[in-house]
Parts: structure tokens; C-alpha cells; sequence
């Protein structure tokens, strides 16, 4: 977690020369953050290594967010074709940890974080790339691609599609919002004095369904999600848009979908780059997708998965591989 080699002169062409740079935890991207600290001032540097990284939907969402009064992070400076930005320092105040701190208080800060996707839902989609069918058809193939084989299975790879194709028109959406895509408990953060939600990891933000972003905070991979929770704030999203059981519906296999997709990249995160961390949390996200599953408009998922995945393969790949002797 060294900076990156034009980082020095990239601060310092930007009024922080001689900073002190430290590294904060990463991502499971290429991306690297660092805090940079100088004269009582902070800022987070982000290196977005190209090609693996573009930071240009990263600053176009900040900016369209703060516009409308959410608050992401102020951007201080960029240059994107070298994958730095300067960026404002939200500190170390997560949602998450606030959650497992105070258990009390956890539900408070799940209808905060509802409210705000209450208020995101009602502005129009921003200028991004639709969610569209052949998107989530792709993300639903790392399951395919990474996991079955991570823990020995042969599986009916066309089936696997045709299930999804007999689903997914119940998730298109009339009136398409930004999709932030990974928002959860580790990229909320609490805010200054009034403790505001503050919001990270919006570079892949897409034009789709608004009951998505709903299964990323209620079905959280990192922290578990208790399913009275889950009910609940349903419950509140739901009232306050007047959401029937289509909605419902769109949510579960929206769930399934990211779910399956999650086991597949944390799979890959293990196998091919060697994070270790990743599998472990494979059991709670597939207790998530079985929740998913047994939902009715999952029938046709449902029953490739009975057909192909038996309950004994199901869990973290590395201990599966490692019991079947691979």
C-alpha cells in the first residue's frame, strides 16, 4: 500500500506538498485509497489505476449527487487519465461499525439509510448505462464461471440463463433511478456533528430498478442483516412509494441475482487474486439467496439450483474445495 509514483507530484501541484500519506483499507477493486494529512487539513487520495480503473463515473456521480443534495464527497482535484483524486475526508465513522456498536440504535440508522433511498427514487435516473437484462444476465454468470467450478460442479449453463430469462422481465423497471449499486453499511458514513449519511463507492452506478440498491443494504454480504430488519424497512420503503407485491417481487429476484453474483465474485477474489477474506462470508450471502429462492417468483431459479447445486455444496468455497480434497 505504497502511493502510487505520481502521487507526490500530483498533491503537490495541488497545494498539498509534503503531505503525509497513509494508506486506508482497500476495496475489492483495483482501487487503492490513501488519507493525506497537512497543516490540521485531511484528505482521502483514490488511485484508480488505469486501465483497470476509470475515475470519470466516479467524479460525473459525485457531482450529480451533490447537486441534488446528497452528500458525496467534495472533490478537491483529479486527473483522471492517471487514476488520482483528491477527494473529502468523511472520516472513520461508518454505519457499520455504529450498527454493531449500539444494537439499539441500529434500526434508527436503517430508516435513515431508507429515507434516503425514499428520496433518491424520486429524481430521475441520471445520465448512466441502463441495468438492462444482458447487464444482470452477465453478473449472473460469475456464479457459473467461478463458483461451481471452485467446488467441483458440472452445471447446465443454459439452463442457468434460461432460468434468469424466465424471471428478470419482473424487474425492469417503468421509471428507472440511479442505481448506486453498492450501497451498504461499510459505505455509509456518518457525517460530521449531525451524523449525516455520507456516500462512497458510487462509481458504478447505473440507470435501473430502484428495489436494487434496497437488496445491497437489507441483504448485505459484510454485515448481517437481521430478517426482522429486513421486513421492516421493506415495510417503511414500500408505504412511503406505494410499492405492491410487484415490487416485492422485483426485490427477490433482484436479491437472487446479486446474490449469485457476489458468491461468484468473491469465489474469483479468492481464486484468482488471492484474498483470502472473500469466502468466508459466502455462507451468509447464500442464506440470503435461499431466502430469495423460496420466494415464488423464483420457481424457475429455484429449480436449477435444486437440480444442479445440492445443499452440500453450498458455503465457502475454500473449505468446500479443501474437504472434497481439490
Amino acid at each position: 500500500m505504497t502511493p502510487p509514483a505520481g502521487a507526490a507530484a500530483f498533491l503537490a501541484a495541488n497545494g498539498w506538498t509534503g503531505a503525509n500519506v497513509v494508506p486506508l483499507t482497500g476495496d475489492a477493486s483495483f482501487r487503492r485509497y490513501f488519507r493525506v494529512t497537512h497543516d490540521g487539513r485531511a484528505a482521502v487520495l483514490m488511485d484508480a489505476p488505469p486501465p483497470h480503473e476509470d475515475p470519470r463515473l466516479f467524479l460525473a456521480v459525485a457531482g450529480w449527487l451533490t447537486e441534488r443534495g446528497f452528500a458525496a464527497p467534495t472533490i478537491y482535484a483529479a486527473d483522471p487519465a492517471a487514476g488520482l483524486v483528491l477527494l473529502e475526508d468523511f472520516g472513520d465513522d461508518r454505519m457499520r461499525e455504529a450498527a454493531d456498536a449500539a444494537p439499539d440504535g441500529a434500526l434508527t440508522l436503517y430508516e435513515r439509510a431508507i429515507d434516503l433511498l425514499i428520496e433518491l427514487r424520486r429524481h430521475p435516473a441520471g445520465p448512466l448505462k441502463p441495468y438492462d437484462r444482458a447487464v444482470l444476465q452477465r453478473e449472473a454468470a460469475l456464479f457459473v464461471d467461478w463458483y461451481c467450478p471452485a467446488v467441483g460442479l458440472e452445471v447446465d449453463a443454459p439452463g442457468w440463463t434460461a432460468a434468469w430469462d424466465a424471471v428478470l422481465d419482473r424487474c425492469t423497471a417503468a421509471e428507472p433511478v440511479t442505481v448506486l449499486r453498492d450501497y451498504h453499511a461499510e459505505n455509509l458514513m456518518l457525517v460530521g456533528e449531525a451524523r449525516s449519511l455520507g456516500l462512497l463507492d458510487f462509481q458504478d452506478a447505473l440507470a435501473g430498478h430502484p428495489a436494487y440498491d434496497l437488496v445491497s443494504l437489507l441483504q448485505d454480504a459484510r454485515r448481517g442483516v437481521e430478517p426482522s430488519i429486513e421486513e421492516a424497512m421493506l415495510r417503511r420503503y414500500r408505504a412511503a412509494n406505494n410499492d405492491g407485491d410487484a415490487f416485492l417481487d422485483a426485490y427477490h429476484v433482484l436479491g437472487a441475482q446479486r446474490n449469485a453474483k457476489i458468491i461468484g465474485i468473491f469465489t474469483r477474489l479468492w481464486r484468482r487474486d488471492g484474498k483470502l477474506r472473500y469466502p468466508t462470508l459466502c455462507p451468509r450471502v447464500w442464506a440470503y439467496l435461499e431466502r430469495d429462492l423460496s420466494q415464488p417468483a423464483l420457481a424457475p431459479v429455484a429449480a436449477w439450483f435444486d437440480g444442479n447445486v445440492p445443499p452440500k455444496r453450498r458455503g465457502d468455497p475454500l473449505i468446500l474445495t479443501s474437504s472434497a480434497g481439490a
